[in-house]
Formats: C-alpha cells, sequence, structure tokens
C-alpha cells in the first residue's frame, strides 16, 4: 500500500506543479492513497492549516469534544496544547494538520515550492500486512510494457525477486 501510495504521490509532483500556478496558492495533500487539494494557507506558516471542512475531506477525521475522530477511533488533543493545533481567524476555525501528524508520530513530508504535502502511515498501520501474511498489492510492467500487478496472480505461487543499487 505504501509503494502505491508514494507512486501516487510521484505521479502528482508535475499535477501539482501546474495545478498551483506561480504564486503556489492552491496546497496537495496525499493522505492514505486520496490526493485533496484543499485552498490557500491561514498565514506563512512551516504546517499545514486546514479549514475543519477540509480536515474531514482530507482525512476523513472530525472534530469532537473528546478529540479529532474517525469512526470509533477518537485521538485526544492536549488541553495544555490546544492553541498548537486549532485557532480562529474570520469566523473560520483552523487546524493544524502537521502538528496533529506530529502529536500520532505520523511520517510526513512537504515539498514548498509546489504545495505539495505528504502524510505516511501511522506507526499503529504500517506494517499491517505483516499480520494478515498478505503481501500489499503493487503494478509493475513486464519487459514488453505490460502491466501486471500482484493481485493478478492471487491464488498461484509468486517468486519476487528484489534488487536496490544501494
Amino acid at each position: 500500500m505504501a509503494k502505491r501510495t508514494l507512486s501516487v504521490a510521484l505521479a502528482l509532483v508535475g499535477w501539482s506543479a501546474s495545478a498551483a500556478g506561480a504564486g503556489g496558492r492552491p496546497r496537495t495533500v496525499l493522505w492514505g492513497e486520496t490526493a485533496t487539494e484543499v485552498g490557500a494557507a491561514l498565514e506563512a506558516s512551516p504546517d499545514l492549516w486546514v479549514t475543519i471542512g477540509d480536515l474531514g475531506r482530507v482525512t476523513g477525521f472530525v472534530l469532537k469534544p473528546q478529540g479529532v475522530c474517525r469512526n470509533e477511533v477518537c485521538f485526544p488533543l492536549p488541553k495544555a496544547r490546544r492553541g498548537e493545533f486549532l485557532t480562529r481567524r474570520s469566523n473560520v476555525t483552523w487546524f493544524n494538520l502537521s502538528a496533529f501528524a506530529r502529536l500520532l508520530k505520523q511520517p510526513a513530508a512537504h515539498d514548498e515550492p509546489l504545495s505539495v504535502w505528504y502524510f505516511g502511515e501511522r506507526p499503529d498501520q504500517q506494517g499491517a500486512h505483516l499480520t494478515s501474511l498478505q503481501a500489499p498489492d503493487f503494478a509493475l510492467p513486464d519487459r514488453e510494457g505490460k502491466t501486471h500487478s500482484l493481485s493478478d496472480f492471487r491464488g498461484k505461487k509468486v517468486l519476487l525477486i528484489t534488487w536496490a543499487s544501494w
């Protein structure tokens, strides 16, 4: 899943550059396997601030009294640090998605010139395929250029040979 997300991220870098234009106003957020364009930034900041509405569109999380929740999973925001996560400007509530990712120990990367933000899997989600004994699906071209995915061979024995130059 992570490799597929990374390939989506790489494919979107070129798209985001053209969508952002010279001013870089729109921002693209890659969360899970979804790319979402969000509006202009609250202000110049090294963190990604999104509106509460964009928080739901990007991540599926909503703000509740008990914290930031998606389905039955809630992450409480530390009361002493609430200002690090939330601010209100011109009747709009903004949420610091970067600070939330740090709270969850979720990896994040940002490309300022392209206005692209990428948020990886949380540590509790990483390696989930190991417990299920299911390899994550991916697709690669063969020597003739025809694309094959691992799921095409489901139920068959497959030998994967990998190599890296480092």
